[in-house]
């Protein structure tokens, strides 16, 4: 059986995730995929340093030249996190001829156009699946089964954080300040946590999902954003008043042609499916002209739901490989 190598960049939580899943599920995957599918290189800064998931000799490795400049190895998964270096490391890999797969919406989102080309160009793949939403697979739906329809409307619940405090706000009338210290201490904040509570995470990924789902490419930072920090406990009151619960909602809507686009808290009816939508959990509602309306709902990070997310990615892209030799 042909053997389709890849190097991971990263072995933090999501690229435990994507060498855990690889193992749970490596019969299955490779009964998909027509051939062995091995991560026979992956990118730490200490290869010394004690981990959860112990790997083979020779396995983890500190120069990135391993993996991206490695004639052996099929496929590179970014898992590193960060705009850089974590792009210029796609760009390379890409225009060595391997296919990509990542995780790193902030990366994707800011460098889309210039990374896509780089695809094109030198007839691989790029597959962010991870980089939205987790473990929902809603960029491959856009692409692949719902790619018949014309977009009206993408409303996302898209970032877990943010999600968790407004449903503690709402449902036990605590006050932000104090939820976002308990998110903290669960693990379901950064100790810094202003890229998820000011609406960047999520602009990163509508950025990405307007791309695919309308063609067209808005860098994240033109994209009106408005995060949760200022939400008090009187407007989440004001809301239940009115039958309405407040999310942060990254939307996109094509009207006649035009588009428009934001991140921002929203007072959605208790009777719109994603008002339902509770604490880390994340979900997105589609509107296609053929296919109606729709909703995806999952859990938005994760070691194990985006390693899944991941790893599904580069089956993929293993099969193409595998297919076309």
């Amino acid at each position: 059986m042909k053997t389709i190598k890849v190097g991971m960049l990263g072995f933090g939580n999501v690229g435990t995730g994507t060498y855990q899943t690889l193992e749970m599920n490596r019969e299955l995957i490779e009964k998909h995929v027509g051939a062995s599918v091995e991560i026979s290189k992956i990118l730490v800064n200490d290869v010394t340093k004690p981990r959860q998931v112990v790997t083979p000799d020779g396995v983890l490795t500190d120069n990135v030249a391993d993996i991206i400049d490695n004639p052996e190895i099929d496929i590179v998964a970014e898992v590193l996190g960060g705009i850089e270096p974590a792009s210029e490391y796609m760009l390379k890999a890409l225009n060595n001829g391997k296919h990509v797969v990542t995780a790193n919406k902030a990366a994707v989102a800011a460098n889309y156009d210039k990374l896509f080309k780089a695809a094109a160009d030198n007839d691989v793949s790029l597959r962010p699946e991870a980089c939205v939403a987790g473990g929902i697979p809603i960029l491959n739906a856009i692409t692949t089964v719902l790619g018949a329809n014309k977009f009206d409307e993408i409303l996302g619940i898209l970032n877990g954080t943010t999600n968790y405090i407004l449903t503690q706000m709402t449902d036990n009338g605590l006050d932000y300040a104090d939820v976002l210290k308990d998110a903290q201490a669960k693990g379901f904040a950064e100790a810094d946590p202003t890229a998820d509570v000011e609406g960047i995470d999520a602009a990163n990924k509508l950025s990405i999902m307007m791309a695919l789902a309308f063609g067209h490419y808005v860098h994240p930072d033109d994209i009106p954003t408005e995060g949760i920090s200022k939400i008090t406990k009187a407007d989440i009151d004001k809301a239940t008043a009115d039958g309405c619960k407040i999310k942060l909602i990254a939307s996109a809507k094509n009207e006649d042609g035009k588009l428009s686009y934001s991140v921002k808290p929203v007072a959605l009816p208790t009777d719109h499916p994603l008002a339902s939508v509770s604490n880390e959990f994340n979900a997105v509602f589609v509107k296609g002209n053929a296919v109606g309306e729709l909703m995806f709902y999952g859990k938005g990070a994760g070691p194990l739901p985006t390693g899944s997310a991941v790893m599904g990615d580069i089956l993929m892209a293993a099969k193409e490989i595998a297919e076309s030799k």
